[in-house]
């Protein structure tokens, strides 16, 4: 009884991960307090980064919560952080944390509208290099005065919605029926050739999207956290922090516009997958078929969804309210207009953003665990102590390694602070000053791009439903993000160093 008893626990602990698996992360369990013993809180702090990378590298194998979660635990319990300091961290970042609530939520009641005007664009175009270009400009465009983790769930819910539609269609079910669209099981032999092919066509779109995110964020005051946080503490105005920063974002942009159609064209690091003719059949079939059924309700409820999304856009833009706010108000407006009164109904728009967001509470231990532990400290203070004309391009490359492996925001705040307190102490001068906060900008957003950890939307597009569905796993990712990394991590670096 005891034996089968054992047994049954073993198999509970991570479900159905592999055996290795969950070997692995008992062993780092175990691990974790015999180095802390040994070898100290920082040897410790460091080892548990980097499980946690390992944790969200095999993020197919086991969703990083559970075992990111189980590290995070014992650190609390270890004292390598305290609850206090994660809940400060938490609080810092709330505004991060209401936008994943509410925002991805108000996207998913807009996904008729969106699954209206990516399947006209998706239909449109033939040239799959135009279509990127055109994917990774949108993304770029609209996350300078947007919020990526937005842009990136818009790009997420159109690209569930035409995987699902054609898993559907190639399975014989009725595509406007919510049904299984996971499971292969059912689907004909005939048409996995041309589903592994759409997967890798909608993998490089995605990855395109996502790059393009982090391409037009770098350049306006509004477009990422780090952002505004740098610019608060400049006095740089809208204009003004575009002006300062576009010697190197302006030239990077263009240079990641030129890859992502080179990438294309050459069919490089998983890129240039085509359309397959038979699926796209099936989505125009559909959309043809869609139009032709649509009901005067229905078209009723694209317009409401068409002015939520103007709305949505304008409050962005004028920063009427904190953005999760806004996400809450789409909901609001769309679910009151369109005649969405149930809760089961509500309750679906909200499962994919909170796996997510408890994922990112746990990732801000992480950082509790890096700021309590002084982990990026002799780095830091080793970039400062540099001859002045050293500083810019090493404070680049120090912002762009630490941003890949943590908080890019905390990684800004922590430079950022630093550089003021020299400048305040009259150990630099102000157009010094301003030179370094270029580069701690750039560089906690351009070479962050090489992993997931460094970049919330790569990370949000990782733990997101569509990565499984399109076998995007943390390895594909940085693979295909490795052209995007070297173009624009070096360009930055030589912008930062050269033309400031």
């Amino acid at each position: 009884m005891s034996g089968s008893m054992a047994q049954a626990f073993a198999h509970n602990f991570l479900g159905n991960s592999p055996r290795w698996y969950k070997l692995c992360i008992v062993g780092f369990l175990i691990l974790n307090a015999l180095v802390l013993w040994t070898a100290g809180p920082v040897a410790a702090g460091w080892l548990l980064v980097l499980e946690f990378i390992f944790t969200l590298a095999m993020a197919l194998k086991c969703y990083p919560l559970m075992p990111g979660g189980l590290l995070l635990v014992e650190a609390l319990l270890l004292k390598m952080t305290t609850p206090q300091a994660l809940y400060d961290e938490l609080v810092h970042n709330f505004p991060v944390i209401l936008l994943l609530m509410f925002m991805v939520a108000g996207i998913y009641f807009m996904k008729d509208l969106l699954l209206f005007l990516f399947s006209r664009l998706l239909l449109g175009v033939r040239s799959k290099a135009m279509l990127a270009l055109m994917f990774c400009f949108l993304s770029a465009f609209l996350s300078a005065f947007l919020d990526a983790l937005t842009v990136t769930a818009v790009i997420i819910s159109a690209a569930v919605g035409f995987y699902s539609v054609y898993h559907r269609v190639a399975s014989g079910t009725d595509p406007r029926q919510d049904s299984e669209y996971s499971d292969d099981r059912h689907l004909p032999q005939l048409h996995h050739e041309d589903l592994d092919q759409f997967r890798a066509f909608l993998r490089s779109l995605l990855m395109h999207g996502a790059v393009g995110t982090a391409l037009g964020g770098v350049c306006t005051l509004v477009g990422e956290p780090q952002n505004l946080l740098i610019g608060h503490e400049m006095g740089w105005h809208f204009s003004e922090f575009f002006l300062k920063v576009a010697p190197v974002s302006l030239p990077v942009l263009v240079a990641g516009l030129v890859t992502c159609v080179l990438l294309e064209k050459l069919r490089w690091f998983g890129y240039g997958t085509l359309l397959p003719d038979n699926v796209r059949a099936v989505l125009a079939d559909y959309a043809a078929q869609d139009n032709a059924e649509r009901t005067t309700r229905q078209r009723a409820a694209l317009i409401v969804q068409g002015l939520a999304a103007l709305i949505l856009i304008a409050a962005l833009a004028f920063h009427v309210a904190e953005v999760g706010l806004i996400g809450l108000m789409v909901i609001v407006l769309i679910t009151a207009f369109t005649g969405i009164t149930d809760e089961h109904r509500l309750g679906t728009a909200f499962k994919d953003a909170m796996p997510f967001t408890s994922l990112l509470v746990v990732f801000f231990a992480v950082v509790a665990v890096i700021q309590d532990q002084q982990l990026f400290t002799p780095l830091i203070q080793w970039v400062i102590s540099l001859s002045p004309s050293q500083q810019p391009g090493m404070l680049y490359i120090a912002n762009g390694l630490l941003s890949a492996i943590s908080d890019n925001v905390f990684v800004a705040t922590i430079y950022i602070t630093e550089v003021k307190r020299a400048f305040l102490a009259g150990e630099m001068t102000r157009e010094h000053f301003e030179t370094l906060a270029i580069a701690i900008n750039t560089g906690t957003n351009l070479p962050s791009v090489a992993t997931p950890n460094g970049q919330a939307a790569f990370l949000f597009l990782l733990t997101s439903a569509i990565a499984p569905l399109i076998r995007l796993s943390y390895g594909r990712m940085v693979w295909m993000a490795l052209p995007y990394t070297v173009v624009m991590g070096v360009l930055g670096w030589y912008a930062v160093s050269f033309w400031l």
